[in-house]
């Protein structure tokens, strides 16, 4: 499977893109770095991807002794950059530390692909030949929630981990996403398959949050298909920056996917 990836930042002056996204031979991620608290966001989310470990991590176990081991030298670095910047930054750091999501995908030699997630950033696995969808989150209703995050100094909660494992094929690609992208597939997928997932989408709707006006929106195209309409044109788009940004401008015009920074990664043996 050829990796690749992309990120794409809010188009503001000054702006700070605070998720990171890798892709090598054998691991696809991205860690979306959350600013809405602490300090540092997006040099978490990097140190994270940096020091991912080239096995897969099975347990929340494994996810806490692996955070246990590279934590110290990225607090120290950033407590003394809080020093040199001042008393009440150095509280804020202090009081809450940096937060992050983190999702990974590990191709294993003759193995299914083993997947981890921790907050909202998502794995996925189209097979073109079933046609078939598979998500790490479960539902669109999981977006109403709070994420989990990791922090580079406190605990971690151990019930924020999910880990699973993708059987791939020469039909599939697998890839990772931040949250709203990962809405949007969700959604879009759900909606082309409305049959089968109604009360799915019903439930999202009652939220009446902000993803509730997308799934409306998507709910009011014209017949499309998912394959064709969705997956292909977001991952022929996310090879590159101008048309990935076009791409992405003309979904927030259409009011199917939120106001973000997007991040994707992928695996594929196929020529699209």
């Amino acid at each position: 499977m050829k990796p690749h990836c992309m990120t794409l930042g809010k188009p503001e002056p000054g702006y700070v893109n605070e998720d990171a996204v890798s892709a090598s031979q054998g691991v696809i991620a991205v860690s979306d770095g959350a600013g809405g608290g602490g300090l540092f966001a997006d040099r978490w989310a990097r140190y994270l991807l940096d020091k991912l470990p080239t096995a897969p991590i099975r347990s929340a176990e494994e996810l806490d002794q692996w955070i246990g081991n590279i934590w110290e030298p990225f607090y120290n670095d950033c407590e003394q950059e809080a020093q040199r910047k001042g008393g009440m930054l150095l509280d804020k750091f202090y009081d809450e530390g940096s937060f992050a999501t983190l999702v990974a995908v590990w191709q294993q030699r003759g193995r299914p692909c083993s997947w981890m997630s921790y907050g909202d950033s998502a794995a996925f696995h189209y097979n073109y030949k079933t046609r078939k969808l598979a998500c790490s989150v479960d539902s669109l209703v999981d977006f109403e929630q709070p994420p989990y995050l990791i922090n580079c100094k406190d605990e971690l909660q151990f019930n924020g981990f999910k880990q699973g494992e993708f059987d791939t094929d020469e039909h599939s690609v697998v890839f990772v996403t931040s949250d709203a992208l990962a809405h949007y597939l969700l959604m879009m997928y759900e909606v082309a398959h409305r049959e089968q997932y109604d009360e799915d989408l019903q439930k999202a709707i009652d939220c009446r949050s902000k993803n509730a006006n997308y799934i409306h929106a998507a709910l009011l195209l014209p017949h499309f298909d998912f394959e064709a309409d969705v997956m292909n044109k977001l991952l022929h788009s996310a090879r590159h920056r101008t048309f990935f940004n076009r791409h992405l401008k003309r979904l927030q015009r259409d009011i199917l996917l939120a106001y973000d920074d997007y991040s994707i990664a992928m695996l594929t043996d196929i020529c699209q």
